[in-house]
């Protein structure tokens, strides 16, 4: 078998045996794993209560932040292999400024977010246990954390590509079966029901939250060049198989969230109940009104699909913000390689801050969660710009890449410049 040296020798100074290109399961894990952890809240409560509220008029503005973060998202791929290195190194050689500032925003998401969808995954759980098992949810969301933390301290990377691509296929399998279901049985609208408009400066806020998370916050493209660098190192694939696992991981994320907007027009939209709008009370509203439409048989369905969502975030979460802050760390002090000590620290920070966040703040996880999602598309255009400069300044794009991308930054740069306008009580 033949060798090459990677494009980044200095960091590595050795060589890897070429790979066939062509398909098999093995190329797949860092789109997956993306794609797993972009499948949460955006999803299972943004995506599901716009339905609800508003049947499918926003699926517009689900498709536009879905083609409009796309190439920002496909430069972490297309950096890693062209470079050998992390967008996140990308940064710190443009400046240690860009580097400080991922490394805050990140310390402060690691908590919050994996927090936030620790406690829903802990809820959902115990709407599938009987209530003869009478354990909390700080109880369950302890549980849920030690099989996390299990799973990545003790097999790191390896198993967490294995495991996530499972995760993903009873996730669509289950989501898939649960639109059919429900569109065979959608609910009956009240008489005198009463469509409402989002095209106002008041439902701004709730359209911007959509974004935020839609696929996944943009800083989650340095997460995804990290995953994307170990998968290279453990399988040595190639730029095309790794672009076909972004692909696929994406689109099916991206489709995902159309079916999540479908189960909330079928299951609630002009039903004539209020939609709740905090987290953990809209899920309960949820599983019982689909229990309540398709039948109390469904119940456990829709919330294996709940729970499968969540804890796929939840896993995918600590390890991709774990793997992020220890790059972070490695930069800032001038390390060679990161190593799986470093990595350890940064995923147990991560899941202890996000239980102190659970056991300190429950009250408010609801409010943080809808901030940490309209924060996410604020810095949107930052992190779109700079991960376009990263690679534009290392190879130049092709001329339709180069406009699309112009584009994404404009659509980005344009909603928050109108959001933040709204906020300022400049327009409205």
């Amino acid at each position: 078998m033949t060798t090459q040296r990677l494009n980044n020798p200095s960091a590595t100074g050795d060589t890897l045996p070429v790979q066939q290109e062509g398909f098999s399961w093995r190329i797949f894990g860092p789109g997956i794993l993306m794609a797993t952890a972009a499948i949460g809240g955006s999803h299972l409560i943004s995506s599901t209560q716009a339905g609800a509220l508003y049947g499918w008029q926003l699926a517009i503005m689900i498709i536009l932040a879905n083609v409009f973060k796309y190439p920002f998202f496909r430069f972490a791929t297309d950096y890693v292999y062209d470079t050998g290195e992390s967008l996140i190194a990308g940064y710190a050689k443009r400046s240690k400024a860009y580097l400080w500032i991922y490394f805050i925003l990140s310390i402060l998401s690691a908590v919050i977010s994996t927090g936030a969808v620790t406690l829903l995954a802990a809820v959902i759980l115990g709407f599938m246990l009987p209530a003869s098992v009478g354990l909390s949810s700080i109880s369950l969301a302890v549980i849920i954390v030690a099989i996390c933390w299990f799973f990545l301290i003790a097999g790191h990377y390896k198993l967490l590509d294995g495991v996530t691509k499972w995760i993903m296929i009873a996730l669509v399998s289950a989501t898939v079966l649960a639109v059919m279901i429900a569109a065979g049985k959608p609910t009956v609208m009240v008489a005198d029901f009463v469509p409402a408009s989002p095209w106002n400066l008041a439902t701004l806020g709730f359209i911007v939250a959509l974004m935020g998370w839609m696929p996944a916050p943009l800083e989650f493209a340095a997460i995804t060049s990290m995953w994307t660098s170990a998968k290279r190192k453990a399988d040595n694939t190639t730029h095309r198989q790794g672009l076909l696992d972004f692909n696929v991981g994406f689109l099916v994320s991206a489709i995902l969230a159309l079916f999540f907007l479908a189960l909330g027009v079928f299951v609630q939209y002009g039903s004539g109940q209020e939609i709740q709008t905090a987290g953990v009370a809209y899920i309960d509203q949820l599983i019982n009104m689909y229990t309540a439409t398709i039948g109390e048989w469904s119940r456990l369905l829709v919330a294996f699909v709940a729970f499968m969502c969540m804890f796929g975030t939840t896993i995918t979460c600590a390890d991709g913000y774990g793997r992020a802050n220890a790059e972070c760390w490695r930069l800032l002090k001038g390390e060679d390689e990161i190593n799986k000590k470093q990595i350890a620290f940064w995923t147990t920070y991560a899941i202890g801050g996000g239980l102190l966040i659970i056991t300190f703040f429950a009250g408010q996880l609801g409010a943080m969660l809808k901030f940490a999602m309209i924060s996410a598309f604020i810095s949107a255009p930052i992190f779109g710009w700079l991960n376009y400069s990263l690679v534009k300044n290392h190879k130049k794009l092709s001329a339709g890449m180069n406009a699309y991308s112009i584009a994404g930054l404009i659509f980005l740069g344009g909603f928050t410049l109108l959001f933040l306008a709204s906020l300022a009580g400049i327009i409205g």
